[in-house]
Parts: C-alpha cells; sequence; structure tokens
C-alpha cells in the first residue's frame, strides 16, 4: 500500500537517534542469545509473566477489562470464559500462544491474517475472519464528550484488494533482503492500521502481527517482556505517532520517522534494555 509504494522508503527521513537506535537492537539482539543459554529458568519466568501481560495489556488498551486473577485462569486454561470481555481475553490468549509456538511456520498471507482474526473472535459471535463490511473511522472521545475523527481508513470495498497489495509488496521487500527489517516490520504496521481492515480488532491484531513479524526476523524480546504493556504505559506516545505518521497517508505524502521512532525507540528498545536489566539482575546474585 502506500508506504511501500516504489521509492517511498528510500525517500524517508532517518535520523542520527534512528539509526542509534536500530543499531543497539542490533546488539542486544546478539546478547539475548546469550542469556537464553545462561538463563533458562529466569526466562521462563519472564515468559510467563509476558503472556499474562501482554494478554491483560492490549485487550486492556481497548477498553476489554477483566480481573487479573480470571485472566491468569484464562491463560493457564485453567476455566472457561463466562462473559464477552473473557471470550475476547481466550482468543487473544490462543493467537499469542500460536505466534509463540510456531511463527516460523507461518506464512505471512492475507488469508493469515484473516485466519488469526477468526482464531481472536473464535469464542464470540462477531466479525472473525472477515474483512470489514462497512466504513470505519479512527475517532477519539474527549472528557467532555466531544468526539473528533483522527483518521478515515480505507474504504470496505477498498480493503481485500488492499491488503492483497500490501502483502504482496511487503513480501517482495523482506524477500529481497534490501532493506532492514527493524524498518519494514513498523511500516507494515502502520500501513495495516490506515487500512483498518476489519470491523474490531483492529488495534489487538495489530501488536499480534507485531510480535510475529519481529518473531521471524530473530528479535525475540516479546517473549519475555510485554510489548503490549509498553505499549499501554505509553499510549499517548503511541496514538499521537500514529496520528503523524497517518496524515497525508491517502496521498502517499505522508512520513514514516515519527512511528518508526516510537516503535523502535520507545517500544522495541525499551523492551530489550528492561530484558537485560531484568535477567542481568537475577543472575549477577
Amino acid at each position: 500500500m502506500q508506504s511501500f509504494e516504489p521509492g517511498f522508503i528510500e525517500r524517508q527521513l532517518i535520523t542520527q537517534n534512528l539509526l542509534r537506535t536500530i543499531r543497539l537492537i542490533g546488539e542486544y539482539k546478539g546478547k539475548q542469545e546469550l542469556f537464553k543459554e545462561q538463563s533458562p529458568q529466569v526466562l521462563q519466568t519472564l515468559r510467563q509473566a509476558a503472556i499474562i501481560q501482554s494478554t491483560e495489556s492490549s485487550n486492556r488498551i481497548e477498553g476489554i477489562t477483566v480481573p487479573l486473577e480470571r485472566i491468569k485462569e484464562l491463560v493457564a486454561e485453567k476455566t472457561t470464559p463466562r462473559d464477552r470481555s473473557e471470550q475476547e481475553i481466550a482468543g487473544y490468549r490462543d493467537v499469542l500462544s500460536t505466534i509463540h509456538s510456531s511463527y516460523a511456520n507461518i506464512p505471512f498471507t492475507p488469508g493469515v491474517v484473516l485466519q488469526l482474526h477468526r482464531d481472536l473472535y473464535q469464542f464470540s459471535v462477531g466479525e472473525g475472519g472477515r474483512w470489514k463490511s462497512v466504513d470505519n473511522q479512527i475517532s477519539q472521545t474527549y472528557p467532555d464528550g466531544t468526539k473528533v475523527v483522527r483518521f478515515q481508513p480505507l474504504a470496505a470495498y477498498a480493503t481485500p484488494s488492499a491488503m492483497e497489495r500490501l502483502h504482496e509488496q511487503f513480501n517482495r521487500l523482506w524477500q529481497s533482503e534490501e532493506f532492514e527489517p527493524l524498518l519494514l516490520i513498523p511500516t507494515y504496521v502502520l500501513d495495516f492500521l490506515c487500512i483498518h481492515p476489519f470491523s474490531d480488532g483492529n488495534g489487538r491484531m495489530a501488536r499480534l502481527l507485531t510480535l510475529l513479524l519481529l518473531y521471524k526476523a530473530g528479535y525475540e524480546v516479546g517473549r519475555f517482556i510485554s510489548l503490549e504493556r509498553i505499549v499501554e504505559r505509553t499510549k499517548e506516545s503511541y496514538y499521537d505517532t500514529l496520528y503523524q505518521s497517518s496524515q497525508s497517508w491517502h496521498q502517499g505524502q505522508h512520513s514514516l520517522l515519527p512511528w518508526w521512532e516510537y516503535f523502535l525507540g520507545v517500544s522495541v528498545l525499551s523492551a530489550y534494555r528492561d530484558f537485560e536489566q531484568r535477567v542481568g539482575l537475577v543472575t549477577s546474585t
């Protein structure tokens, strides 16, 4: 789609700060292998906590709240969902588990995105596994009740072909190995959210697909530190940078830099720093 049109990424501003962030993430990627060899028990503890935090935060960002004890029971599959919120928690748990266990064998196609969305809604009646049938909006409601449209996503009728083109363009660049994966991944996520292909669940799907692509690129920090929890903690910056980078997206005149800097610096690099601190604290005692 718009961000993957020929020459668009090459024309984007890349700052020294962004280059430094990419370099540091690469260094942490090397360290993650050492951590995995040295501290398997610590990693297992972090892994279990990250699954719970990711499931809780990614849903809570969208206004889906469930008591923590119930989330723990649902994640451990010790109980069954008893209402709509718990159904959505259970669906997220299953998709997250699929990505964690099978990411290397999951082809990155529109059909798979539909399948993962279907699984997200497998416990509830809804639009799971289908592209949106009516146009939607990205809006913000202020404390006084005022509602402002922040972005008008792609029209419903154009969504199937747009998703096909997005994946075709993304996979071509990914397989060419001519572009930095750490730039391609957030670029895909931005275009996905600008298309907003589903009636519901777009934010959660974007965060799940983020993990899938990071794992495919060898960046496994999301297994041990919840990226969704970081997004929740920095929600204002998350939405602000998405807004900045989506301006003039339809005309192909947007800037990827604000979103790149948030995605890589505030989210991924912060997660790796947290990862090193937690593993280092335990292994040094």
